[in-house]
């Protein structure tokens, strides 16, 4: 495979481009395969970028060793239960920067379509305001999004020892569901409650649901005190 030299965000954002151009199994990543393909990238920006290349070479280090660990595991006999996927970090991970993409896309997507609508000055601009509806006090979208951020990052820093991902299809629709079923019995719950699984697909429906949920009335989120926890509340 030819790699082209493009801007990418940062290693992760190389990583998932070039396993979406080789049609891989992010779940089954081919280690050698995405290797050769993640250094042949890597050395051609060395001879045009070298302090930008270094950013890339943690990573690299990283595919190397898991590359070696995969094939390490072939050669012993480790009984099936005992095995641990040496990719599991890395598909986490990957999982993860993923969903954090598909979220910030489609939070641009809403504002370009808000630069469509303009307000009358100087009328009241609340009633257009749809973002804001179901935010009590000072609360904004962009406080959604960070304290979506830290509990990732909580999650992260647990490290399970072992964790199994699924391809289960979750739906907006369905969480919005789950989540008004989950406020009728409890009333009222900790945001990252509402956030059971850790897999992209639940993340990004998750968050979503919670956004339209709070747009149609159907729960309030609020803070009661400042930098305190973010409460999703049912409405009556």
């Amino acid at each position: 495979m030819d790699v082209k030299i493009l801007d990418f965000e940062g290693p992760l954002d190389l990583l998932l481009h070039l396993i979406k151009e080789s049609k891989m199994d992010i779940f089954d990543i081919p280690m050698e395969q995405i290797t050769k393909q993640y250094l042949s990238y890597l050395h051609e920006l060395e001879e045009i970028d070298l302090e930008k290349a270094s950013i890339y070479l943690p990573l690299a280090s990283e595919l190397m060793e898991i590359k070696a660990r995969m094939l390490l595991l072939k050669k012993e006999e480790i009984e099936e239960d005992e095995e641990i996927d040496p990719r599991e970090e890395l598909v986490r991970r990957l999982l993860e920067y993923e969903a954090y993409k598909e979220i910030s896309k489609t939070l641009k997507e809403k504002e370009d379509e808000r630069k469509q609508y303009f307000t009358k000055i100087p009328s009241p601009l609340s009633p257009y305001m749809e973002e804001d509806k179901g935010l009590e006090g000072d609360l904004t979208l962009d406080d959604l999004v960070d304290a979506l951020k830290k509990f990732l990052k909580r999650k992260e820093e647990e490290k399970p020892l072992k964790t199994k991902v699924t391809m289960k299809e979750i739906t907006v629709s369905s969480r919005k569901l789950e989540i008004s079923s989950i406020l009728k019995n409890k009333g009222k719950v900790k945001f990252q409650e509402l956030f059971e699984h850790f897999t992209k697909p639940y993340i990004v429906a998750t968050f979503l649901a919670i956004l339209e949920m709070a747009r149609e009335n159907s729960l309030l989120i609020k803070q009661e005190k400042t930098f305190g926890e973010i409460i999703v509340e049912g409405t009556k």
